[in-house]
C-alpha cells in the first residue's frame, strides 16, 4: 500500500486529469491507458462522482419492457393483463409502474359478478359435456351381455346388496333390497336368467312414513310388472325429527325388498359362485383354501 501511495503521491493532480478526461467522454479503460494508472481502486477514486459517458453504458434488456409496461398501465390495464401482454413477472411490473395512478375499475362489482358467473357457467357446461361424453362412451363399450356375463354381474350385485347367510343366523334364501330402480331392474333380469318366476317373488316396499306410500307401491309394482295388490304390507320407517333427510320429494320411492321363496339351493349356488369369482381374480399362487365354506 505504501508503494502504491508513493507512486500516486500527486493524487489530486492525477484526479484533475482523470476528471477532465472523463468529462471529454473517455472510458475508464481509456483513462487508465492515458494516465498509466493500472490500479482499479485508485482509478475509480480518481473519477468518483463523475458519471460515465452514455456511450459506455450497456443497454438494459428490460428498458423496452419497462416503457411498454408503463404505457399499458396508463391505458388502464391491470397487472395481470400487462403480464399476459408482456410475459414478465408481476413483481417487475409493480416496480416499474407503482408511481403511476391506479386505473379506474373497468367493471362495477355487479358486472364483475356477472362475468364471473358467466365464466363459471361455461366451465360447468364444459365439464358436464365431458361427463356425458365419457359415460356415453363407457356405456357403448359394454354392449350386450352374454348369459355368463349377466350371471356373474348378478352374483356380484347380490353379494354386495343382498342378505347373506351367517353361521350365527342361517338365512339360505335370496332376499334383496335397494332403492335404485336400475339396480332392481338388473336384479329382476338376473332372477329371470336363473329361472325364477314372478310367482316365487314376494315384494314389499320399505319407506319413510312421511312419503307418498301409495305412489311408491305403484311405482315399484309397475317396475316389477306385477299388480300393487300382490305386494306384502309396506314397512313404514319412523321419522326422527332430529334427522335431516335428503331423500325427499316426488322422486323418493323408498326401497323395494324382493324375497324369493324356496331359494336355499339357489342361494348356495350364488355363494359358491361368489367365492369362485374371488378365487378366479386372485393370483395363482394365492389361491388357497381360505374361502372354503361348510
Amino acid at each position: 500500500m505504501t508503494e502504491i501511495t508513493s507512486k500516486y503521491a500527486d493524487f489530486e493532480g492525477l484526479r484533475a486529469q482523470a476528471v477532465a478526461l472523463r468529462r471529454q467522454g473517455l472510458s475508464l479503460r481509456q483513462i487508465r491507458d492515458r494516465l498509466h494508472v493500472h490500479n482499479n481502486d485508485i482509478l475509480n477514486r480518481l473519477v468518483r462522482g463523475e458519471p460515465a459517458p452514455e456511450w459506455t453504458k450497456r443497454p438494459n434488456a428490460k428498458d423496452d419492457l419497462r416503457q411498454k409496461a408503463r404505457e399499458l398501465r396508463q391505458q388502464g390495464l391491470t397487472y395481470d393483463q400487462i403480464q399476459v401482454e408482456l410475459g414478465c413477472s408481476k413483481s417487475s411490473i409493480s416496480l416499474w409502474v407503482r408511481d403511476l395512478p391506479k386505473p379506474e375499475p373497468r367493471y362495477t362489482d355487479e358486472e364483475r359478478r356477472a362475468l364471473m358467473n358467466a365464466g363459471l357457467s361455461r366451465l360447468h357446461a364444459g365439464q358436464d359435456e365431458e361427463r356425458r361424453r365419457v359415460k356415453a362412451q363407457a356405456r357403448a363399450d359394454v354392449g350386450e351381455l352374454s348369459d355368463r356375463e349377466l350371471f356373474l354381474a348378478g352374483v356380484t350385485l347380490y353379494w354386495a346388496e343382498g342378505a347373506k347367510d351367517k353361521s350365527y343366523s342361517r338365512r339360505e334364501s335370496l332376499q334383496f333390497i335397494n332403492s335404485d330402480p336400475d339396480v332392481i331392474t338388473l336384479y329382476l333380469r338376473w332372477l329371470e336368467l336363473l329361472g325364477v318366476s314372478r310367482e316365487r317373488m314376494h315384494f314389499r316396499v320399505s319407506i319413510h312414513e312421511s312419503a307418498d306410500v301409495a305412489a311408491a307401491e305403484h311405482f315399484w309394482a309397475d317396475l316389477a310388472g306385477v299388480p300393487a295388490s300382490s305386494f306384502q304390507k309396506t314397512t313404514l320407517k319412523k321419522h326422527n325429527p332430529r334427522t335431516v333427510r335428503k331423500n325427499t320429494g316426488d322422486a323418493y320411492c323408498g326401497c323395494l325388498i324382493v324375497y324369493v321363496t324356496k331359494s336355499a339351493e339357489l342361494y348356495r349356488r350364488v355363494e359358491g359362485t361368489w367365492y369362485g369369482i374371488v378365487l378366479g381374480a386372485s393370483p395363482a399362487d394365492q389361491r388357497d383354501v381360505r374361502f372354503s365354506r361348510e
